[in-house]
């Protein structure tokens, strides 16, 4: 069935201020685009005529870094904690959830999404006010960021954690002043509970699934990561395609561990080439925290503290990782939200590349997820190597306050450096990190275009880009990371009909209002997925 659209703005991304007048889809691809009488020359006689009433038509969104597989469904699910405004507001929220969910004893209880930057308190929830919600029920509740947790006493005791405990290598283990464990684990010492969720959660995977893929739709996503989990969930999500679960094409990028020498060439099918609507699209390493929970990695103390937060892997870790990838001829991942991180695997990356014989080594587009702190020199740096720097913006937003607390205005200011990528050439892409955020990229351009924090700062003016820029973060430049520029990520004769109709052209309102256009419609392979 073929559909002309015509009678609206619609957006190429073929180049900055050029339109099509009309778009012709047919079998799933952009059969032409361009003036209406060209365009429409090209139709069948039983061609569907959408009029888009002066709505805006553009390439669908890509999401450039989530865990839409992996963690998106576990956590729609669980108590979310997001709204809460201080620890009486938490254990209320708790209480709630297990009285709704009926949840019985011994069962674990999941929060989500809390975060101390907001919190009246300005400091981590504890066990103690996690015990007095239910002694019955293992309790832990999970960081906004996802790298530290707090737990009640039945989960400490799950496994194993007591005051006489070593210190994790990699992680942080809080305690009271009289040495007790106060619940707070951050980064590796939160690992073990983590664990156990996503293990419990295994069971609901397939319904949770369908939830997540409809909140992706929901704001004109069509095509998703999931970005550092286990081998499984690549044969996870080919089963859940050939039982016509997928609607979204989904790039997994499995989590690196020295044992992922042997499973990774067991994923040679889909490494780099799609099975239906799955493929493998390399390999993801964590090496540091979050920077507004003071754990990314710097190489200057935070504000007020003489700690530089934490180093999740050795050098030897992250070199052996980059040769890894290497070998494989694989797209690697590195979430770097610190600077000292950003060195760490720059560095790996200057020493192991020229060791290697790979002759596509120059070519696998190494990305650096996150890049909140990224030097203007290793910026640069990474344009040596045709690296991508994969831009989490919504932080300026969500948490500048805080950053310009944690950091002081010089480096506060800077986060998210967008347009010192920009202006090196490099082919930076937004992502939200999903669960972290939501995956509203639309937030993203508007983030990217204003700078303007929760209070209602603007913060690094020199770091803004036009809109048209920071809406290719989320499409034809997102289609780079995936090697699908080809395919995606644009309205151009033969590429693949991924499409999105907005109510609003960003182009054209006030920079200030991008954030409300509403995603109307989200169009896969020429098919409608979502209405809204």
């Amino acid at each position: 069935m073929e559909k002309l659209y015509f009678n609206g703005d619609i957006i190429t991304m073929e180049g900055e201020g050029q339109y099509a007048e009309a778009v012709l889809v047919a079998d799933g691809k952009i059969k032409a685009a361009g003036a209406y009488d060209e365009v429409a020359a090209q139709k069948s006689a039983d061609c569907e005529i959408v009029d888009l009433g002066g709505k805006t038509l553009m390439p669908s969104f890509i999401d450039a870094h989530s865990h839409a597989a992996s963690m998106a469904p576990m956590f729609a699910s669980l108590c979310d904690l997001a709204v809460c405004n201080n620890f009486d507001d938490v254990a209320a929220a708790l209480k709630k959830y297990i009285e709704e969910k009926q949840i019985p004893a011994g069962e674990m209880v999941v929060g989500i999404n809390y975060d101390d930057s907001f919190l009246a308190e300005q400091a981590h929830p504890h066990r103690d006010l996690l015990d007095s919600v239910s002694t019955e029920h293992p309790i832990v509740i999970m960081h906004v960021s996802v790298h530290m947790i707090v737990a009640n006493s039945l989960a400490l005791a799950s496994v194993n954690y007591n005051e006489d405990m070593a210190e994790i290598p990699g992680g942080e283990i809080g305690r009271y002043e009289d040495g007790r464990l106060n619940g707070y684990l951050a980064e590796a010492s939160s690992y073990a509970l983590i664990g156990g969720i996503f293990a419990s959660m295994q069971q609901k995977m397939a319904q949770l699934w369908l939830v997540a893929q409809d909140m992706y739709l929901s704001y004109g996503i069509t095509t998703v990561q999931d970005g550092g989990s286990a081998p499984a969930i690549v044969r996870m999500m080919q089963q859940f395609d050939k039982a016509g679960m997928v609607k979204l094409d989904t790039i997994v990028y499995t989590s690196y561990d020295p044992a992922l020498a042997e499973a990774f060439p067991e994923l040679n099918d889909v490494h780099r080439k799609y099975d239906g609507h799955v493929k493998l699209g390399g390999i993801k390493i964590v090496l540091d925290g979050s920077p507004q929970a003071r754990t990314a990695w710097m190489t200057e103390p935070y504000v007020g503290s003489d700690e530089c937060g934490v180093a999740i892997r050795k050098d030897e870790e992250v070199e052996a990782c980059v040769k890894m990838a290497l070998d494989f001829d694989a797209q690697l991942l590195a979430h770097c939200n610190g600077d000292a991180t950003g060195d760490q695997f720059l560095n790996s990356i200057e020493k192991m590349m020229p060791l290697s014989d790979n002759a596509n080594k120059e070519n696998l587009r190494f990305t650096m997820i996150h890049c909140q702190t990224a030097r203007k020199d290793q910026i640069e740096r990474m344009a040596k190597w045709n690296m991508i720097p994969s831009i989490f913006v919504a932080h300026v937003n969500y948490w500048g306050d805080v950053h310009m607390k944690n950091f002081g205005p010089v480096r506060g200011s800077r986060v998210s450096p967008v347009k010192d990528a920009l202006d090196a050439g490099l082919v930076y892409n937004f992502h939200t990190d999903t669960p972290v955020v939501k995956p509203d990229l639309l937030h993203c351009v508007w983030t990217a275009v204003n700078r303007v924090t929760r209070s209602g700062q603007t913060i690094g003016e020199d770091q803004k880009v036009g809109v048209y820029d920071a809406l290719k973060g989320i499409t034809i430049n997102a289609a780079y990371a995936y090697f699908e520029e080809d395919s995606k990520g644009s309205i151009k004769a033969g590429k693949r009909a991924d499409l999105v109709v907005l109510d609003s052209n960003p182009l054209k309102v006030d920079p200030m209002a991008i954030k409300d256009i509403k995603v109307l419609e989200t169009i896969k392979d020429g098919v409608t997925v979502y209405t809204a």
